[in-house]
């Protein structure tokens, strides 16, 4: 699956938020560059990319090599809300039905 999110923070703390955030998961840090995480484990393959937008904007692009709906698909739009989170402190999760 591909996922993607954009966001006001900066590159860099975006994967500083990747990086802790799927360690507690339980995946591995694979290889990686400045922009770029590999992630790794018993729910998948996972990379995440960042690449700056107009400027003003970080989109977050995320690609399992999992297919639908899987757990570490759930996992990555968690941490899409964690990173929403850090940039506006009062989002609140709410249900959409």
């Amino acid at each position: 699956m591909r996922h993607f999110h954009r966001t006001s923070l900066t590159p860099d703390s975006v994967l500083a938020s990747a990086d802790h955030f799927f360690a507690t998961l339980g995946l591995s840090r694979g290889a990686g560059d400045a922009r770029s995480r590999s992630f790794s484990g018993a729910l998948g393959t996972l990379t995440v990319s960042v690449k700056m937008e107009g400027g003003h904007y970080t989109v977050v692009e995320a690609h399992t090599d999992q297919v639908g709906e899987s757990r570490l698909d759930k996992n990555v739009k968690r941490f899409f809300n964690v990173v929403h989170r850090s940039a506006d402190p009062r989002h609140m999760i709410e249900a959409g039905y």
